[in-house]
């Protein structure tokens, strides 16, 4: 059996309320999936950098610890700096980046159990210095695990945006995912149907190769908003292997704006809604103090 990784322990910070382990964060928005091949980091990764684009102060969190994908699909240009018992995140596209990429060896994977998972993301929200954000997205993993959970019980969640592809597989998942956000009084902010349908670039015919509409449906099954759809397009897949968002490489592709019309959407929603955040309950049970910052193998 293969020798079990122990992660890095975290600074002392003694027993800070939850509450305030962002200060200078509007906007905490998770990012979820019910299960993987969604698309949900390459969703993420554009949204993150639309935002930026649209002039405000974004950062993301790679809270998929066992996959961490973020700083190649968002080309990170800055790497994180260790500053006392402190990190400044890393940087890419002007947008503020940490994720367990960083601080593993490449290839290596991360074999935790889930209170070792806890724990990095407890060091992702008090070791790092994020500094004044309108948006922090969060890229969890697909699924219900442990991750969602520590999430609602960290910090107070502006609330979820769920991704899915349009056939009923994905969608089975995807439900009991928005179920799961409601248990944790997570607000549900809306649903991207990715991979929406296919445009021939030859002669333009449009294919629904995983069927149309899923993810529409699933909004209105569960009252909340539908923010868009996305196409499927080798491009966006491109752009992602070489650390060039399409949002960036195609700024005026229809891919482009479908990810725009996406982030204005959200954005209007919240701003009408007054910025209210979740109220989540304490982990005064769960919270560890903190000895040693992460650090790089």
């Amino acid at each position: 059996m293969a020798e079990e990784q122990h992660p890095p322990q975290p600074a002392a910070a003694g027993n800070q309320p939850a509450g305030d382990l962002l200060p200078g964060v509007k906007h905490i928005i998770a990012v979820s999936s019910g299960k993987g091949g969604v698309g949900k980091t390459t969703v993420t990764v554009n949204m993150a950098v639309a935002l930026k684009q649209e002039g405000y102060a974004v950062g993301v969190m790679d809270a998929d610890i066992y996959g961490p994908n973020i700083p190649m699909m968002i080309g990170v240009t800055k790497e994180p700096v260790k500053e006392g018992d402190h990190i400044t995140p890393a940087e890419g596209q002007g947008v503020k980046v940490i994720s367990m990429g960083f601080f593993v060896p490449e290839d290596t994977p991360v074999v935790w159990r889930g209170p070792m998972v806890h724990t990095a993301i407890q060091q992702f929200f008090r070791d790092v210095v994020w500094g004044d954000l309108d948006y922090l997205l969060i890229d969890l993993p697909p699924g219900t695990g442990d991750v969602p959970l520590t999430l609602s019980q960290l910090v107070p969640l502006t609330g979820a945006v769920t991704v899915t592809t349009p056939q009923e597989v994905a969608l089975s998942d995807v439900r009991k995912g928005m179920m799961m956000f409601k248990k944790v009084n997570v607000p549900l902010l809306g649903v991207v149907e990715n991979m929406s349908y296919f445009v021939c670039g030859h002669c333009g015919e449009r294919s629904e190769i995983f069927s149309f509409g899923g993810g529409e449906q699933a909004a209105k099954k569960f009252e909340i908003p539908f923010l868009g759809r996305i196409p499927l397009d080798p491009a966006i897949r491109e752009g992602g292997d070489k650390g060039s968002p399409i949002v960036v490489g195609n700024p005026e592709s229809p891919q482009t704006q479908a990810f725009f019309q996406i982030v204005r959407t959200l954005v209007s929603q919240l701003k009408e809604a007054g910025g209210k955040e979740a109220t989540t309950p304490p982990l005064s049970s769960l919270l560890k103090k903190i000895k040693e910052p992460l650090q790089k193998p």
